[in-house]
Order: structure tokens, then sequence, then C-alpha cells
């Protein structure tokens, strides 16, 4: 496991914040317990810091028809919706919120190319919340896949979250599990699919970036029709 680098700048600001603090409190002769505690608080953020912006190993398990999470956390919605900003239609919609002790590291679910890509300035309201996904500070990015099935993701900043980072770029393939970004301090990430997909999860599971198919996309109309002719031949 490797450090993430959204975080090198945070975590060295931490440590040279420990370095500086506790050397001047030294140098005055601070008691040794004061001198301890102004030493021990920005190291312990350090710690934390490093724990947050951690970069897990992951071995992609998705493809063009299967959906993995987007990120590490629970599964937390489960529902058709009507999404306004793209498709401006139903689509089902699965969103994972990560706790502060998540991996905040975000997948692309689905392999495809990028047919959509927008950011938005917005509020910080929790992550949970159900306005957060148009309220808050969010990234829009739509991959189409092999066959022109598109799949919406969406990055949400939470209330702690200041900070959306984005790799996508229009038409720029990616494949399922390949990194797409980083949310700094609680966030939720959703993916939008299209009615009739198959859901292998429940509100309530935990799930693992890159790895645990959420979803499965059914066959497009065209192959299924192309099976079956070849079946009755």
């Amino acid at each position: 496991m490797k450090i993430h680098k959204e975080g090198a700048t945070t975590i060295l600001m931490a440590l040279i914040f420990a370095v500086l603090l506790g050397g001047t409190s030294r140098y005055f002769g601070a008691p040794p317990v004061l001198y301890w505690i102004l030493f021990s608080i920005p190291m312990g953020l350090a710690v934390f810091f490093i724990c947050f912006f951690r970069e897990p190993k992951r071995t992609p398990t998705g493809d063009s028809r299967k959906i993995t999470a987007p990120a590490d956390g629970k599964v937390v919605i489960i529902q058709e919706v009507e999404e306004p900003e793209y498709f401006h239609g139903r689509r089902l919609q699965i969103s994972v919120f990560m706790s502060f002790f998540d991996v905040h590291v975000n997948w692309a679910p689905v392999s495809g190319i990028i047919s959509f890509y927008r950011y938005h300035r917005g509020t910080y309201l929790a992550a949970w919340h159900s306005k957060s996904s148009t309220k808050n500070e969010r990234t829009t990015i739509v991959f189409k896949n092999e066959d022109g099935t598109e799949v919406l993701c969406r990055q949400i900043a939470g209330l702690f979250a200041r900070r959306v980072v984005c790799y996508a770029e229009y038409e720029k393939p990616f494949k399922a599990g390949q990194q797409i970004g980083f949310i700094k301090f609680g966030s939720r990430a959703d993916v939008f699919l299209p009615l009739g997909t198959k859901v292998n999860v429940a509100v309530g599971d935990k799930v693992r970036g890159a790895e645990t198919i959420i979803a499965e996309l059914a066959a497009p109309a065209a192959s299924t029709a192309s099976a079956a002719e070849n079946t009755n031949q």
C-alpha cells in the first residue's frame, strides 16, 4: 500500500507544523508536558492523513458490462430516480457513502470512453443528504461502453470535503477499475444505470472500489436477438 499523490502536500504540511511547533516550544523552554502536547497534536493529524490518503492495490473485476463500485464504503441508496443533468429521464441510482475511515480514491465503474464531463461548484451538505447530488460540489462523468450504453458516475463532496479531484477528460478511454479521481474528507459516489440493470448489492452492504461488482448491464437488444437466431438454427 502506498500514499496517494493527492495527500502529499497535506501530509508534508502537518509534519512540518509538528516539527516547528515542537521545536519552538522546546526552544522557549516549555514544560515537557506542554511540549509533548504541542508536538503530538499535529503529529497525530499527520498520522491520520497518512491513513486517509492511503492508496491500496486493487485487482479490477469489471468490464464494459459488469459495473464495479466506484469507491469503498457502504451502499446507502438503490432506487429509480429522474436524472436531470444528462439523461433527462429515469435511471437506476446506486450510491456509495465514504466515511472518514474509507479509502477515498475513486475508480471507473465500467470500461468505456468519456462522452460527457462537467464540474459543478456547490454547497457542502452532508454526503448522505438527498439533495447533495444536485447541490454539493460535484463532478459528472459519463462512460460510453463498446455497445453504446452510457453509465453516469458522479463524485460528490460531503459536509467536510472541500475538493473533488477528477482525472476525466472528454473522449478519454478508461478501463473499469482505473482511477478517475479522489475526494477529500467524507463524500459519496453515485452511479446511474439503465432501467433493467441487474443489481448485485443491497442497501447497507459494504463494497470495495474496483472489485465489488454492484450491477450487471443487460445484454444489448441486437445481441440478444442474434443469439436467439443462432440458437434456432
